[in-house]
């Protein structure tokens, strides 16, 4: 049976761990070669470079700063060099720093750089990927329910890193349409990763949001992704996909 991505090229940023290496391995069980970028933890990297070809797929594990716009620059097309070809970018990569916005002794320098990570990483990988991605393409990004119902006071600067890239979204499915290149945002709700446990002390009230009244798991976003990136998502471009256990319900 022929997998659905057999012979695509997909490149996952921040994807050694929880949410992006769930999806950089399912884009590998789908067929697809994947290549995948993570800040630190070299052996965690090839943990999931072995775990990705165990699908009998190629990988390439490449360290980069996602808030570093030349090292952004570099992955894209050193991605493209190495396969001869990319196909799908998934914006996966992203910080979380929350705080309210009259704390006297709020770290700016960690909103900045949130910032720089979550928009202007984003920004940079697609405006670099979409000279070198094949028409047909797909750019998916990950959001967080939160740009449209913020859940609780301090996560405005967060938030409104996601919120501006769903916009972004919208925009660029406009600009791409005519390339036949789908653009499309993720937005999960609580998941269970080593970030954000299931087990935490906070996580009953995360939990209860959900009309599900649980946490999700990596893979539910996965599988998302999948859809998106596959053939039968070929007519949704500038879409919102929540997949929150009926959080934003």
């Amino acid at each position: 049976m022929t997998k659905q991505l057999q012979g695509k090229v997909a490149l996952v940023t921040g994807g050694s761990r929880g949410i992006g290496a769930a999806i950089a391995k399912r884009l590998a069980a789908d067929g697809a070669y994947v290549a995948f970028s993570y800040a630190k933890s070299p052996d965690q990297a090839q943990k999931v470079v072995a775990e990705i070809e165990l699908h009998g797929v190629q990988a390439l594990a490449i360290q980069a700063d996602q808030g570093n716009t030349a090292q952004v620059i570099a992955l894209v097309r050193q991605v493209h060099q190495h396969f001869g070809r990319l196909d799908i970018l998934v914006n996966s990569a992203g910080v979380f720093v929350t705080g309210p916005v009259d704390a006297p002794d709020a770290d700016i320098s960690a909103f900045d750089r949130q910032q720089a990570v979550n928009v202007g990483g984003v920004v940079t990988a697609v405006r670099t990927a979409v000279g070198l991605m094949n028409d047909g393409g797909r750019i998916i990004s990950l959001g967080t329910t939160g740009a449209d119902h913020v859940p609780f006071p301090g996560a405005a600067d967060y938030v409104a890193t996601k919120a501006a890239v769903a916009a972004y979204t919208r925009g660029w499915a406009r600009d791409l349409g005519p390339r036949n290149i789908t653009v499309n945002v993720i937005q999960p709700g609580a998941i269970n990763t080593e970030m954000n446990p299931e087990t935490a002390d906070h996580a009953p009230f995360l939990a209860g949001l959900a009309a599900l009244g649980r946490y999700g798991q990596p893979e539910d976003i996965a599988a998302a992704v999948s859809f998106l990136a596959g053939p039968e998502a070929s007519y949704i471009t500038g879409a919102t996909l929540n997949v929150d256990g009926g959080q934003s319900a």
